[in-house]
């Protein structure tokens, strides 16, 4: 026996194994139940999201006779009986398709009316199905308007357009509109178990995740990848297959993207860009995945949490924790880059150089005052900016010396006893790595104010760190380091917390880097003597 691909054995039969479509099956039932029914519906969505299979069980259940053969128009097509098995089958004589993409002529539609004169010959009514009727000719649809209009009783018109805009108002005035609408990621996922399940076949719930992500809101297209998944990993789910399969880049790189470029490290960026090169990866997939964790985190940054949440997405931690680190506006900035980007793939000679290129695009937008994570190290550069002196010498040499003010210190912290202390232990736990993500984040962000026998109290200024999870966490990392504490976590405004003494270490090597410039010799006579500039924000300490 042949193989049947999953996309059709899993088509659905009856209104109630459709899933994504509530709002039709509700309307359409709703009418069946009471028997309010139009004479021509239009439905409209993204290809495979079920507008032929809506058609189909719509004719199903006109014509059912149910398994005695007594039955009537019913919202609950039995499936047995004749009409609706040549239904399924495709060959039931009073239910025709016609593809408008192919036939598309006056001639076809002609052909397609006359039949309209003579009544049903197998069941209680005609029902004509035109898919992709937008793809008609003006004169085609002049011809079909008076019999889409006023047909005989026993006719019904079904209408499939995946561009509704081309469908003229005349067309669309006659018919009783549904929008199906594309398939959530979550509704896919959940349909894909399902389905895997019932063909006790394993997979790897991240592989199922990809696959419910690349199909964009298509049913049809996540069964035939997954149909394409179970080929390529010989009869098995697995992430790894699956990302070679679509050739999408590991979340691993998207997250190493957007911390680099959220720390201004354009030398990672770059080869993280080379690695995907190298590994074949999509730079089109890269930028979608990017897109997609970039709109999760300016989430998280503007009401405090995922609105999609789900405990089991193994991708949230370090969404959290990048939406903590990337300043809001420049998620905003890398999500709009990202979705245009993509657009100017096609236009370099090489993919991958145009990916480099617009991630290095939010470096040259970036703020200056950026997050710089840099090293303690009196070695400086600087980039000058020169006028040639055969412009105009004299003039040159007459201007004053030009000077630029140096960045200004952090204000004075008001450090404690407590704040040495813990700013020591932070420290220590971030350089052994015994905290991560969202952990390392409240205990680099807090101020310890108080340690009353073994009980400690820390303060953050946001509540997003402020979890009863993070707390647990932090304080099982302190017990490995010798400190059997009741952790308290308390929300409200900040002194003195390990990250504002580093912020405050590197403006202070930042003014220490721009004193060393301006007092350069070299420097003085290249602003004194040809009225150079130092372009603001180009020097950093290295």
């Amino acid at each position: 026996m042949s193989y049947l691909v999953l996309a059709r054995k899993y088509r659905p039969k009856t209104f109630t194994e459709m899933v994504g479509q509530e709002h039709v099956v509700q309307a359409l039932t709703n009418a069946l139940s009471t028997q309010r029914l139009h004479h021509a519906y239009l439905f409209t969505g993204t290809r495979g999201v079920g507008k032929t299979t809506v058609s189909r069980i719509l004719a199903k259940s006109l014509n059912c006779q149910g398994p005695d053969g007594t039955g009537g128009i019913t919202a609950q097509p039995c499936g047995v009986c004749q009409a609706c098995l040549d239904i399924d089958a495709d060959r039931f004589v009073d239910y025709t398709e016609l593809d408008a993409a192919s036939n598309r002529g006056i001639e076809d539609v002609q052909s397609l009316l006359e039949q309209a004169a003579y009544k049903p010959v197998q069941g209680r009514f005609k029902v004509f199905m035109i898919d992709e009727v937008h793809m008609l000719t003006g004169p085609a649809f002049n011809s079909m308007l008076k019999t889409l209009e006023e047909p005989p009783e026993y006719m019904k018109f079904v209408l499939a357009t995946t561009d509704p805009q081309k469908v003229p108002v005349t067309v669309l005035s006659r018919c009783l509109q549904f929008n199906l609408r594309p398939m959530a990621p979550e509704t896919v996922l959940a349909h894909l178990g399902s389905v895997l399940q019932q063909e006790s076949i394993v997979a790897e719930p991240q592989a199922l995740r990809l696959i419910a992500r690349a199909a964009r809101g298509s049913m049809r297209d996540a069964l035939s990848l997954t149909d394409q998944a179970i080929a390529f990993g010989g009869g098995k789910l697995q992430e790894e297959s699956v990302k070679q399969m679509l050739g999408s880049a590991d979340r691993t790189y998207v997250f190493q993207l957007i911390e680099a470029l959220a720390k201004g490290d354009g030398k990672s960026v770059v080869a993280i860009s080379e690695t995907l090169r190298l590994h074949g990866l999509n730079a089109a997939s890269t930028l979608e995945d990017m897109s997609s964790v970039l709109q999760r985190m300016a989430v998280l940054q503007a009401v405090g949490q995922a609105l999609d949440a789900d405990s089991t997405d193994p991708d949230a931690t370090d969404i959290a924790r990048l939406a903590n680190w990337m300043p809001a506006d420049e998620t905003q900035l890398l999500y709009s880059l990202c979705i245009h980007g993509r657009q100017e793939l096609g236009l370099a000679p090489d993919e991958y150089a145009a990916l480099t290129m617009v991630l290095l695009r939010l470096l040259a937008f970036k703020p200056k005052s950026g997050p710089d994570t840099v090293s303690a190290s009196p070695n400086v550069s600087a980039v000058a900016e020169k006028k040639t002196p055969e412009l105009n010498v004299q003039t040159a040499k007459t201007k004053p010396r030009e000077e630029i003010s140096s960045t200004a210190p952090t204000p004075t912290l008001d450090k404690t006893a407590d704040g040495d202390f813990w700013n020591q232990l932070v420290r220590q736990m971030v350089k052994d790595q015994a905290i991560s993500a969202l952990v390392r984040e409240l205990a680099l962000q807090s101020q310890l104010m108080a340690r009353e026998g073994q009980k400690w109290t820390l303060q953050v200024d946001k509540d997003s760190l402020n979890t009863p999870n993070n707390r647990d966490r932090l304080q099982a990392a302190l017990v490995q380091y010798g400190h059997q504490v009741e952790l308290h976590v308390v929300t409200g405004p900040v002194q003195d917390s390990t990250s504002k003494r580093m912020a405050q270490e590197n403006a202070e090597q930042q003014a220490r880097a721009e004193a060393i410039i301006l007092q350069d010799p070299f420097v003085q006579s290249l602003m004194r003597d040809f009225d150079a500039k130092i372009v603001p924000g180009s020097i950093k300490p290295v």
